[in-house]
């Protein structure tokens, strides 16, 4: 089986997309991630759900989590806010900018070293040098262990 074979349609936004916009994404499909290419249109990046989650928590309760037991709920409503003004380049992590895509005639072996190796959510294929579509992990680990 191939990268071409695993690939699916999956939601993309750009780096220069608001955060929040992407968020919303994120949390509206259920996603782990999300591909977020540059402007040429080519993937650029890997937007962990996990890393909006964490731009939403302060740092201070980060360093200590019994601190979130005393912020209050109307602070914790307000969290989502801090997106709103930040675009997809600001929240990126650095070790997700550019993650290789796969190349659509990749093994699956040759796939799950890429996203072990950059500790990703997904990777993107690409074939014919355009965005063929995105493989999740667990669609990956389904393919896996269906072998």
């Amino acid at each position: 089986m191939h990268a071409e074979d695993l690939a699916e349609d999956f939601p993309v936004i750009t780096v220069d997309s608001n955060a929040l916009d992407a968020a919303r994404v994120l949390a509206e499909h259920r996603l782990p991630g999300i591909l977020v290419t540059g402007e040429s249109g080519k993937p650029y990046a890997v937007l962990p759900a996990s890393q909006v989650v964490r731009f939403i928590v302060p740092t201070y309760v980060q360093d200590d989590p019994s601190l979130a037991g005393v912020i209050n709920e109307s602070w914790a409503d307000r969290a989502a806010e801090k997106l709103g003004n930040k675009k997809v380049h600001d929240v990126l992590p650095e070790h997700l900018t550019d993650v290789p895509a796969a190349n659509a005639d990749d093994t699956i072996i040759e796939v799950a070293a890429l996203m072990a190796r950059f500790r990703s959510p997904l990777i993107a294929v690409m074939k014919d040098e355009k965005l063929h579509g995105v493989i999740t992990a667990s669609r990956l680990l389904d393919a896996a262990l269906r072998t």
